[in-house]
């Protein structure tokens, strides 16, 4: 069942802090290559800063952090950084579920695991299960993970489940099976390196969502970076729809 309502449908609670940040963590082989440093330098990099972007969000008062860090699409890519990104994905379960735990936040995964090799779904599950009670930030990390995959996998589930809903589904029918079915829908998107595209993240959700773009690579993604993207929104008018004149009115 969905926990929250569509923007679509219904106008979310906003404040000054984005309840839920959803990021594209991008930049970590350019970061590299200026350095002269093989691309996983850059990754590795990377993950430090996922430890710190965590932290912040935690201290500010986010509750949502969904960090794409590895896309469908992203198969494409030489089968070593592939190779590397997935050990480097079972190393980051290994070290820093327990400082998860610690800290009181929860970390789930979305996406296609069928891909993965089994140690690393059953790494995935225990990594899950062990911080599943924890509600002081929920971390979603979106692997072998797609938009347009979410969508068609929801529908295919709720057309088996109730197939008597064929002709008749809403949005809050489909939307209870979306793999972040558990969120609000992301406040705040944030993209690192430079593009200004979604790639395929989070299509559903990021329907009202504000978009923020930077120049700045992901490794060099620091406090300072964090307190501008928060001072960009915090900077929007949130109208859903409305007119300005509605907001001044409420």
């Amino acid at each position: 069942m969905a926990l929250f309502s569509s923007s679509t449908q219904a106008i979310p609670i906003t404040g000054d802090i984005p309840q839920h940040i959803a990021i594209i963590m991008d930049g970590n082989g350019r970061w590299a290559k200026k350095r002269f440093l093989p691309r996983v330098a850059g990754h590795k990099r990377g993950v430090e800063v996922v430890r710190e972007v965590v932290r912040l969000c935690a201290n500010h008062g986010v509750k949502y952090l969904t960090l794409f860090a590895f896309s469908s699409e992203n198969w494409r890519r030489p089968a070593d950084e592939v190779s590397f990104l997935m050990n480097l994905f079972m190393e980051a379960l290994q070290q820093e579920v327990g400082k998860l735990d610690e800290n009181n936040i929860c970390l789930r995964m979305i996406g296609d695991c069928s891909r993965f090799d089994p140690a690393l779904v059953a790494k995935i599950a225990e990594a899950e299960a062990r911080t599943a009670g924890n509600d002081r930030l929920t971390l979603t990390v979106a692997v072998n993970y797609g938009g347009r995959w979410d969508i068609m996998q929801a529908m295919k589930r709720l057309l088996a489940e109730k197939p008597d809903l064929a002709q008749s589904f809403t949005e809050e029918d489909l939307a209870a099976y979306l793999s972040m079915h558990y969120a609000p829908e992301p406040d705040l998107f944030i993209r690192t390196g430079g593009e200004q595209r979604v790639s395929n993240f989070l299509l559903w959700q990021l329907a009202y969502s504000e978009l923020y773009f930077t120049e700045t690579l992901w490794p060099d993604f620091d406090e300072a970076e964090f307190k501008r993207a928060i001072v960009s929104y915090q900077q929007r008018e949130r109208r859903f729809g409305r007119t300005s004149e509605q907001l001044v009115a409420d």
